[in-house]
């Protein structure tokens, strides 16, 4: 599976990472593990790094699926890291999806990893 997540407790962090082609199932399946792990809480921040996902075979209304579902809390940060007219775009609609609904954690797409993290408070991870 292409995409893989680590949860750093000490600074309240998940890091989620996908790569190659990205398919509706795989990131929904991401999803779940991550909500059902022991270690996870959702008010932590998320850096969601997709630089080096090649292709995503995911609809617009699978990509409202995913982001139905709320697995972080509303005083959580996502950051969205990509690049590519496709990917970067894909993060715009989470960021849009995420300021239009009520009970949402804030988003915002980056392509720079250092300001990714400088905006969720983490500057001093690499």
């Amino acid at each position: 599976m292409p995409c893989r997540y680590v949860i750093d407790r000490e600074h309240s962090l998940v890091i989620s990472t996908a790569w190659d082609r990205i398919t509706f199932a795989e990131v929904d399946a991401h999803q779940d593990r991550l909500a059902s792990d022991p270690s996870f809480n959702p008010d932590f921040m998320q850096l969601v790094d997709a630089t080096q996902v090649t292709h995503l075979d995911i609809s617009i209304d699978e990509a409202k699926a995913i982001f139905g579902r709320k697995t972080f809390s509303t005083a959580s940060r996502c950051a969205f890291l990509g690049k590519g007219l496709i990917i970067l775009g894909m993060g715009r609609l989470i960021e849009a999806q995420a300021a239009l609904s009520a009970g949402r954690e804030t988003v915002r797409v980056f392509s720079n990893r250092e300001k990714a993290l400088k905006w969720l408070g983490m500057e001093n991870i690499s």
